[in-house]
């Protein structure tokens, strides 16, 4: 029971996906439109990423990084190095990836330096930065990759929409690492790379090139909008067979579950005439506000799904589904493997977490919510 009680505890956001389909089954039986309704091409464009995602976590792909990161001995410095690697790679490599490389790393190095002090705060905004950063690209999220494949606008014209809210964002950051190290902005520490090259082992090689070429065709695939994307995933799934089939072992395939429960739970209930038209009703030029309640009782994923066919203001919903990771942990999937990372090192300190985050998060969330929603008045048409 112990064991049973555990898993539904770390894996709670499926828990909650199942009964949503299964609640949505319920509400409308399925049928032959129900199963075409659900968005089949994210799904495969959600595998392709896992997988080569999966790839350059074994192939240790940022390790230059990580390796520039342990020698520097400026505390200002390293932050802002962390925190914007997270930032930038996140674009790239989807928040939860980026958070999954560097948060370990900043441990490392911090613990090591004897400034442990700093940790919380620095993996705070490393979260923020993960949010933020990724809000960017129509691949950084697994939200933006929904919501962009419905936009039907050029990949240019997304990242145009969301720049000046990444551009405030970056900005705000640099504010909040000197506001941490305002007491001392040239504190330092003593060299830790031996530390820091435990978490960046070198690899064999060939194999980080096969993963950069999968990412490079995904990401055509999602730019291009092609309805041949179904090859691609082809591709991908028999040269990770032919070259790394244990690959498919560590594939994060939780993610790929719940965004099918909760495609089910969406298409189940838009199918249902009177709540359809009660969402209709109510969240339509509000969905700003909307998304980001919701979100914090199913995460922003979720919520863009099931909220998506009721929306007539595309660029509100998408400003709120990257704004609401920053209300609560339950606001962004990218924010709860960021809590397991750290209480697997700190156990002890799963309060002393959400206090710090809470409150960095939501000073944030104070000074761009209403940026955010002034720009939801630019339609992305």
């Amino acid at each position: 029971m112990k064991i049973v009680l555990k898993w539904v505890k770390k894996e709670a956001m499926l828990v909650v996906s199942v009964f949503a389909a299964l609640i949505g089954l319920i509400i409308t039986p399925p049928t032959a439109e129900l199963i075409h309704d659900i968005d089949w091409r994210t799904l495969g464009t959600l595998l392709m990423m896992l997988c080569v995602l999966e790839g350059f976590k074994q192939e240790n792909v940022l390790e230059p990084l990580v390796r520039l990161a342990s020698r520097m001995r400026r505390l200002t410095s390293l932050t802002l190095f962390l925190v914007f690697c997270v930032f930038f790679s996140s674009m790239f490599v989807t928040n939860d990836v980026s958070l999954l490389i560097f948060v370990p790393l900043t441990i490392i190095i911090f613990r090591g330096a004897g400034k442990e002090r700093y940790i919380l705060p620095v993996i705070t905004m490393e979260n923020i930065a993960a949010i933020r950063g990724s809000m960017l690209t129509p691949f950084g999220s697994p939200q933006n990759l929904f919501l962009y494949g419905k936009a039907e606008v050029s990949a240019w014209r997304f990242m145009l929409h969301m720049l000046p809210l990444s551009l405030l964002s970056a900005l705000l950051l640099v504010g909040f690492i000197f506001f941490l190290y305002r007491k001392n902005v040239k504190e330092t520490a003593e060299p830790f790379a031996d530390r820091a090259g435990e978490s960046a082992q070198k690899t064999g090689g060939y194999k980080k090139w096969i993963y950069l070429a999968l990412f490079a065709l995904v990401l055509a695939v999602i730019v291009s909008r092609t309805s041949l994307w179904y090859y691609a995933l082809a591709v991908v799934i028999v040269t990770i067979a032919v070259f790394d089939i244990r690959l498919f072992l560590k594939v994060d395939y939780v993610l790929l579950i719940t965004f099918l429960c909760f495609f089910v739970f969406s298409s189940s209930i838009a199918g249902n005439a009177k709540i359809a038209s009660f969402l209709a009703r109510s969240v339509a030029g509000r969905e700003y506000w909307w998304v980001i309640g919701i979100s914090q009782l199913i995460s922003n994923v979720p919520a863009s799904i099931v909220l998506y066919p009721f929306t007539k203001n595309f660029a509100g919903l998408i400003y709120g589904a990257d704004t609401a990771g920053l209300c609560s942990l339950i606001g962004s999937l990218a924010s709860v493997i960021n809590y397991r990372l750290y209480v697997r090192e700190y156990p002890q300190n799963g309060g002393k977490f959400i206090k710090t985050f809470t409150l960095i998060s939501w000073v944030f969330f104070l000074l761009v919510v209403i940026p955010g929603l002034l720009l939801s008045n630019w339609s992305f048409f």
